[in-house]
């Protein structure tokens, strides 16, 4: 049988790679994302077309669920989805996240700060309330995994996206309490920092920092170029799998050595 997961922000960039990344090793996925813009957040989000698309040229492994993070019950019914689809959960993978900014943190708005909550910190919650259960409910011994894509965001402080950068330090604590509450269960919690990566979100950072292209931002890494969605989704998939059983509680940065200076 094969090992299942759900992953939340699915349709595009990381999240899809990381759908992509895990059916490649042999798992079975329900592939959850939104597919709706937000009129606080100023790129446009995934679409139903990009979820459709990811799960017909990947095929009968990936269950595609338009749903919201913001919803409790979405995630509830994603999590007993995967269950009576493909059988017991193996993994959650939060992947789900929106990036606003612009302003000084003194001018931020109380719509766009609680966006950046509710999807980057609050999703995850729900992702944990809805999927860590489950991940117990197998026999012991078990490997369940719950893995968080984060940000180099986490551990820096950057200008003009305070609300960002306050959600993703967040998640970090977040996942931290997630792993020592998890002791002794064979489940674990990490979380996965990438940096600067060819995704729509970063178009959107070179629009608040006036670059004309997200391509500048492969200067302010130490290999010299932007990450591709691949290279933080394999560090997701070895997560999940049974060789990172002694990991737990890390927080592991994809970024290009972005953090290093």
């Amino acid at each position: 049988m094969s090992p299942v997961a759900v992953v939340t922000g699915a349709a595009r960039g990381i999240g899809a790679a990381i759908v992509e990344r895990l059916v490649a090793d042999g798992w079975a996925v329900v592939a959850l994302d939104a597919c709706e813009d937000d009129p606080v957040v100023s790129y446009p989000l995934a679409t139903r077309a990009e979820l459709e698309a990811l799960a017909e040229r990947l095929g009968p492994s990936v269950a595609p669920v338009v749903g919201d993070v913001r919803s409790a019950t979405d995630l509830v019914e994603a999590v007993a989805l995967a269950e009576r689809r493909f059988g017991p959960l193996d993994a959650a993978v939060a992947s789900a996240g929106v990036l606003v900014g612009g302003p000084p943190v003194w001018e931020i708005g109380e719509e766009e700060w609680a966006a950046a909550f509710e999807v980057n910190v609050s999703g995850v919650r729900r992702l944990v309330s809805a999927a860590v259960p489950a991940l117990l409910r197998r026999p012991v011994p078990r490997q369940g995994r719950v893995v968080v894509v984060s940000s180099a965001a986490a551990v820096l402080g950057l200008r003009r996206l305070g609300a960002y950068v306050a959600s993703k330090h967040a998640v970090v604590g977040l996942v931290r309490a997630l792993a020592a509450d998890l002791a002794g269960t064979g489940v674990t919690a990490n979380a996965v920092c990438p940096g600067s990566t060819r995704t729509a979100m970063l178009e959107a950072s070179a629009a608040i920092y006036g670059l004309g292209s997200a391509e500048d931002f492969g200067a302010q890494a130490l290999v010299e170029r932007l990450l591709e969605p691949d290279e933080p989704a394999a560090l997701v998939a070895w997560l999940c799998g049974p060789e990172s059983s002694g990991v737990t509680g890390a927080v592991l940065p994809v970024d290009g050595g972005m953090t290093v200076t």
